[in-house]
């Protein structure tokens, strides 16, 4: 059973915040791993590659292998069937199509004192995006993340995916090569982060890598972010899905079980203002949990991580909704919109019955790359920005450095910084002559 909690019953609040700062992921102390991966990688290259993924992956590779071929990704691409190439086109236009719209623009003006002023974009010069192998191989994450960085403008795009027996899912190259990827390496884990971060013999280094991973990757992403930019360090995935008693039970326990699928550690909440709602829906889940393929994962989520709590109105359920700060929320509710406008933090946002979140995973058209565990309080999900730079842009002219330019040799004197004033006051002079 998940757990349930009625904001009526008394001690309500410490139960709500011990599920809330209870811990999902799995306790490994991996960080040391991780650092001796990556220092490996930098001091021995390609050897070190091949080395850990045949330890892990199984997969007896050389330099000139670890780089799929244009031959094996045409041979790949030919395995998948027309009408798994015909959805991945079309989840590509949407995704493409929305992040078009969040390309930001240049700008320029001059203000009253005779200065230019303003900023520019422009894409990193490359990114590494990091493709899950085995069970959680996904070639709709391969789009979310490559789509956003070519509409950036972003020019080389490289893929690290493992390849456990040397296996790779038909889909995610060409996922790849329909979003215009350079190179798929065959490599995965921390390495593969230390490979793209820091470059071997065969592989270049890159400016940003994005993408999820295994708790080995979330520790290499930490590791190497200073020497290149990173998205997030994603948790376990979640879903909080606010209805009221007109939903159907049933749809409610499918998106619950979508969520609950994905990982063990996964996270599927149901708020609701009616108890026997909640009830019906818990029935549901289990009657649907007798039919799943991934009932052993799902039915673990659930009965671990899963939770039922009844409010006593919406915005009861609006508030303990900012407080969980969900990566995927669901309102199943007679306005949708107006309780969307009272929520401040979620990473995405599903209106309505007929916007499951399984839609937003595939072919909605937003990025499913969200802040998890909590951090949609202060982060955003994938974007075309996490792929661009801002360069801010500045021209004084001789009026406006006359008018202005006192303050900042007053200020510099006032931090004990006599060149910084000096740099100023040379050109002051040069105009007062």
């Amino acid at each position: 059973m998940p757990h349930l909690l009625d904001s009526a019953a008394p001690g309500f609040d410490a139960a709500f915040d011990a599920f809330l700062t209870a811990r999902r992921a799995a306790e490994e102390d991996v960080d040391t791993q991780a650092a001796a991966i990556i220092a490996d990688v930098r001091a021995r290259g390609d050897a070190a590659l091949i080395e850990l993924t045949a330890r892990h992956d199984r997969l007896e590779l050389t330099p000139e292998t670890l780089c799929l071929s244009e031959d094996e990704i045409t041979a790949a691409i030919a395995r998948v069937s027309p009408e798994d190439r015909a959805a991945l086109e079309l989840a590509a236009e949407r995704i493409r199509a929305y992040h078009v719209r969040q390309m930001p623009a240049d700008a320029s003006w001059t203000d009253p004192d005779g200065a230019t002023l303003g900023w520019r974009w422009g894409a990193v010069d490359s990114a590494g995006l990091y493709v899950p192998g085995g069970q959680a191989s996904y070639p709709s994450s391969v789009l979310m993340n490559a789509i956003p960085a070519r509409v950036a403008g972003v020019s080389r795009l490289e893929i690290a995916a493992p390849a456990p027996g040397g296996v790779l899912n038909p889909l995610v190259i060409c996922a790849a090569r329909m979003a215009g990827v350079a190179r798929i390496w065959r490599i995965g884990g921390a390495q593969a982060i230390a490979a793209l971060a820091y470059g071997t013999e065969t592989i270049r280094p890159v400016d940003k890598i994005t993408g999820p991973g295994n708790a080995w990757v979330a520790a290499a992403k930490r590791r190497v972010f200073g020497q290149v930019g990173i998205d997030m360090i994603a948790g376990p995935s979640e879903v909080l899905v606010i209805a009221t008693p007109d939903a159907d039970p049933d749809w409610i326990a499918l998106d619950l079980l979508a969520q609950a699928e994905h990982d063990a550690a996964a996270q599927s909440i149901l708020i609701t203002t009616d108890a026997a709602h909640g009830a019906a829906v818990a029935g549901a889940v289990e009657a649907r949990l007798q039919t799943l393929e991934r009932a052993a994962i799902a039915g673990a989520s659930w009965r671990d991580h899963g939770a039922i709590i009844i409010v006593r109105d919406l915005d009861e359920a609006a508030a303990l909704s900012d407080r969980l700060a969900p990566e995927h929320l669901e309102l199943l509710v007679p306005d949708p919109e107006a309780l969307a406008a009272r929520i401040r933090h979620a990473g995405a946002i599903f209106l309505g019955p007929f916007t499951p979140e399984a839609i937003g995973d595939y072919v909605g058209g937003p990025n499913h790359v969200l802040p998890t565990s909590r951090s949609a309080r202060f982060s955003s999900g994938l974007s075309v920005l996490d792929f661009l730079k801002r360069t801010t842009m500045a021209r004084m002219s001789p009026g406006a450095l006359a008018a202005i330019g006192p303050a900042a040799a007053r200020l510099a004197r006032a931090e004990g910084l006599q060149a910084h004033g000096l740099s100023v006051t040379a050109r002051l002079e040069r105009l007062n002559r």
